[in-house]
């Protein structure tokens, strides 16, 4: 059986660490209130010559790095963003190009929050078809760009980062690899996480707006839900998991999560708090820190997970 295995992590975050005190010069809020309501005590912020590409293009290369590979070693890039470059080209061709990988395939993903895990499943069935040996899947956002700084509501929440794996088709027997994947969408609930703008409506960009508390319910069940599908088709129970790597957007969301899953909260990985909402990044990012700091070991069994706009969300089960 061929599967797609995890060669190398890697991320990227702006210069600029903002805490919540500072945020306090800028906006109506307080460090008390924020980490009350959503873990979050810093975020980093892009600044200028800093933007989703090149957070993209450090990420890919940190992973890389790991991998022990080079830009021409891969033959697939997935770039998963809601706040891309440009309205086109792609942000993965300009990966593409940064990293020297011409010739392959290379494009975006749009799926907000849950944008990795749309991403890595897409890879992972190209790998598993043949048509690439390697794949670069990242994550990679400057949501800063599109918040209301008026609405302190949602302005906390987010921060900019980006997040990188690098998968390789294999036949190896040792169960390593992705084992499972499930993704869902329901566009009933636009009007509860979206943006307010776009090339075809308005012509500009727009800020997004967001009913956290509608979010926040739907988000528990949807995640719980999926998570229990993930396990059920890789045959394996939530008391086998090791970690799991949820999608960094409010802590009490996870403690949640981990509770309906019968999960002591020891299991879960939280950044949320360093990192604040980095969106399609947010994932890519945990599972690199968690790795790094050596929480993550090889032969781990670690579910990752996320849900965001559209309402998309998903989850994909992985043996490191």
């Amino acid at each position: 059986m061929i599967r797609s295995v995890l060669l190398g992590t890697g991320s990227a975050l702006p210069r600029n660490c903002v805490t919540n005190s500072e945020l306090e010069e800028r906006v109506d809020t307080s460090d008390a209130w924020i980490q009350e309501r959503t873990g979050i005590r810093q975020r980093y912020l892009a600044g200028e010559g800093e933007t989703t590409g090149t957070l993209a293009i450090d990420a890919a290369k940190a992973a890389l790095e790991v991998a022990g590979l080079k830009g021409e070693d891969i033959g697939l890039i997935i770039v998963a963003t809601a706040t891309p470059d440009q309205t086109f080209p792609a942000v993965a061709t300009s990966v593409q190009h940064a990293l020297g990988a011409n010739g392959g395939i290379a494009f975006d993903v749009q799926a907000v929050c849950s944008g990795f895990l749309y991403a890595l499943t897409t890879a992972d069935s190209l790998l598993r078809t043949g048509a690439a040996k390697r794949a670069l899947v990242i994550g990679a956002e400057t949501f800063s760009r599109i918040l209301d700084w008026e609405d302190r509501t949602t302005c906390v929440l987010f921060g900019d980062g980006a997040g990188a794996v690098v998968l390789e088709a294999s036949e190896a027997d040792d169960a390593r690899g992705i084992l499972g994947s499930k993704l869902h969408a329901d566009g009933q609930h636009q009007e509860l996480l979206y943006v307010d703008g776009g090339p075809s409506t308005t012509g500009t960009v727009g800020k997004l707006r967001m009913k956290g508390r509608e979010v926040f319910r739907h988000a528990v069940v949807n995640l719980a839900d999926v998570l229990n599908e993930v396990l059920d088709e890789a045959g394996v129970s939530s008391s086998q998991i090791d970690w799991i790597v949820p999608h960094q957007a409010n802590r009490r969301i996870l403690d949640a999560t981990a509770k309906k899953l019968g999960l002591p909260s020891e299991k879960v990985v939280v950044t949320v708090d360093k990192h604040a909402n980095t969106s399609a990044a947010s994932v890519p990012l945990a599972l690199d820190t968690a790795i790094k700091d050596g929480r993550i070991k090889k032969g781990d069994l670690v579910m990752l997970e996320a849900m965001g706009g559209g309402f998309a969300w998903g989850a994909s089960l992985i043996r490191i």
